[in-house]
């Protein structure tokens, strides 16, 4: 990896530096090459409060570039044309511009850049709670429990620091399969819709058995949506390939996950605070969610299913009339939207201020 180094001459350079152009840093950097990793890592740190500065996030920007190389960056691109980073907001041009999985066939030799393989650091958007693009798994299971969470003014970052949120029982992983096989037929650029040849070979890779009206039904048009097909499934026994779970065994998943917005700009019960300012004040936010995940039944089997075993609780232990469950109280900002592209069924509640992804 390349460091840039150095850094005396840098910071020096940096106090009064002002960058209108590409060559205007160009004067000022010196560029290191280490091979091993100690030694990488040993240069970091004498040089951390150079990337700490405010011009770190360029530098080390610049570093990652040089460390992949100029030409495979290019080749990685799925538009060299674009620039790497873009006015007014600073938003870079990915490698992949596409979140899907791998990637799509238009035709006449035209393909789309995807995601191809598993990440490290994923990504959400609230973009795709408003049905405007697919994120495919690769991005919502990174190996790591982070993900960048774009909005539409700026990025921030979703974290947990338990690995096991990543864990998926043994209905979530079913879920996760039959998702995968719909999402490598759909053509749609993640509309959502498969064609009855699709959807035929879905069936015999997940291996689902669907009763023939239920068979029908579905194939009875060119096209098989993804809500209706899943709709099915939720009803499907277990058995027959299925996500119906009529034993109960399966319980809700809780745990926390951390959002930090370097930008969030002060709000008090959904409306900005001025403080007698044009402009809202900006300030960090880091803020701690409480997440609840419910079974993957429908809502009214849930709750009846929690009612049920209420009331057959209350009246084996204390005799009294039984209580029916109440749900957990849910709040909602922005930001559940797009966890709610990871785990559709989630409940979020955190105390203080609401998450802002703006």
């Amino acid at each position: 990896m390349r460091v840039l180094s150095d850094e005396q001459g840098i910071t020096e350079a940096l106090e009064g530096l002002s960058i209108e152009s590409a060559l205007d840093l160009q004067k000022v950097l010196r560029v290191e090459t280490y091979t091993s990793r100690a030694s990488l890592l040993k240069r970091i740190e004498a040089t951390m409060p150079l990337f700490q500065s405010r011009m770190g996030a360029l530098l080390f920007l610049t570093s990652a570039l040089l460390s992949r190389g100029l030409d495979l960056i290019q080749t990685d691109r799925d538009d060299p044309s674009l620039p790497l980073v873009t006015a007014p907001f600073g938003h870079a041009s990915q490698a992949v511009s596409n979140v899907f999985d791998g990637r799509m066939d238009l035709g006449g030799g035209m393909f789309l850049k995807g995601v191809s393989n598993n990440v490290e650091v994923g990504f959400l958007t609230l973009l795709e709670s408003l049905n405007y693009c697919k994120v495919g798994q690769y991005l919502k299971c990174p190996k790591w429990p982070i993900w960048v969470v774009g909005s539409e003014s700026h990025y921030t970052v979703l974290f947990s620091l338990d690995t096991n949120v990543q864990n998926e029982n043994e209905l979530e992983e079913r879920e996760s399969q039959i998702r995968k096989a719909f999402d490598a037929q759909d053509q749609s650029g993640g509309g959502g819709f498969i064609t009855v040849e699709g959807f035929h070979q879905v069936l015999r890779e997940t291996n689902i058995k669907l009763p023939r009206e239920k068979l029908e039904h579905l194939s009875s048009t060119d096209y098989i949506v993804w809500s209706e097909f899943w709709q099915v499934i939720l009803d499907l026994d277990k058995s027959l390939g299925g996500l119906k779970d009529s034993s109960g065994l399966m319980g809700k998943k809780v745990f926390d996950l951390y959002h930090f917005n370097g930008i969030a700009k002060s709000d008090l019960n959904g409306s900005q605070v001025n403080s007698g300012v044009d402009s809202p004040l900006q300030r960090p936010r880091l803020t701690k969610l409480r997440v609840s995940v419910p079974p993957k039944w429908t809502s009214e089997e849930f709750m009846a299913d929690v009612t049920i075993f209420s009331a057959f609780s209350g009246t084996e232990s204390s005799g009294k009339d039984p209580e029916v469950s109440k749900p957990e109280p849910s709040q909602h900002a922005p930001l559940v939207d797009c966890i709610r592209t990871r785990w559709p069924r989630a409940i979020c509640s955190w105390s203080g201020d609401p998450p802002s992804i703006v």
